[in-house]
């Protein structure tokens, strides 16, 4: 599933784009209502953790999530055939999105969106969130720090990669509660640094002088010490830690 990074990136892509221009719009698929959206002026593209929303002058939202299989295709020829599946299409003069196999895209009221941003938690590359209202709802969750950061309505846009790699840079056991306001705050700290490098790179970067290796994520051993990264599931999906470097043994 395409975590927060790329989708802000895919955001800030299309924003620059098509925000202030007059779009085509259509569902080749078939499976999404493009005509009240056609000929209409984008107002702009918005990312909020893992969803994606869309204005249009004079029409409703549209609310994209990828989920597992979601992605986008870009033509610098809008011409261009779209492929099977598209679910829908926005193209200017010089260029298309294709949006391929979502989890949803549908129109979204006003009240529904409201709804989606109180039940969406604080995200770490938005530049409106107060930090200490991420502190506290981290903290509030009492669940192992593992289960919260990869809840959407305590954190969003955060993912298994990313929650395996945030936790070994601040030496946090992903089974760790109750890790005090110190330990969250250095956690959000390091999520609002290094998706923003994730964002522009367009891929998980635990480590900027080595962008295309991980940690512990899917290793076998700790790239800092050599340990044998420990795995194990948590909120259904596999937790990976070192047992030297994240105090496992002391916890």
């Amino acid at each position: 599933m395409p975590e927060g990074h790329l989708v802000h990136r895919y955001a800030d892509e299309q924003h620059e784009v098509l925000a202030g221009r007059m779009v085509r719009a259509a569902s080749p698929q078939g499976r999404f209502d493009a005509g009240p959206y056609d000929g209409r002026v984008v107002e702009g593209v918005e990312a909020l953790g893992k969803h994606l929303l869309y204005r249009l002058e004079g029409a409703p939202p549209i609310h994209v999530h990828l989920g597992m299989r979601g992605l986008f295709l870009r033509y610098d020829d809008p011409a261009a055939e779209p492929r099977k599946g598209t679910r829908l299409r926005l193209a200017t003069g010089e260029t298309a999105f294709d949006l391929i196999a979502p989890a949803r895209c549908e129109p979204m009221d006003e009240r529904a969106l409201a709804a989606l941003r109180a039940a969406t938690g604080p995200d770490p590359l938005r530049g409106d969130i107060d930090r200490s209202e991420a502190v506290r709802r981290l903290l509030a969750a009492h669940v192992p720090v593992g289960a919260a950061v990869l809840d959407q309505g305590v954190w969003s846009g955060i993912g298994n990669a990313w929650r395996a790699e945030l936790l070994f840079l601040t030496g946090l056991d992903p089974g760790a509660r109750d890790i005090g306001a110190e330990a969250a705050g250095r956690l959000w700290d390091a999520a609002v640094r290094y998706l923003a490098l994730g964002r522009d790179a367009g891929q998980v970067v635990s480590d900027p002088a080595a962008p295309d290796e991980r940690w512990v994520y899917k290793r076998e051993r700790c790239r800092r010490c050599g340990a044998a990264v420990r795995t194990w599931t948590l909120a259904s999906r596999t937790a990976y830690a070192c047992p030297a470097d994240q105090h496992l043994d002391a916890l």
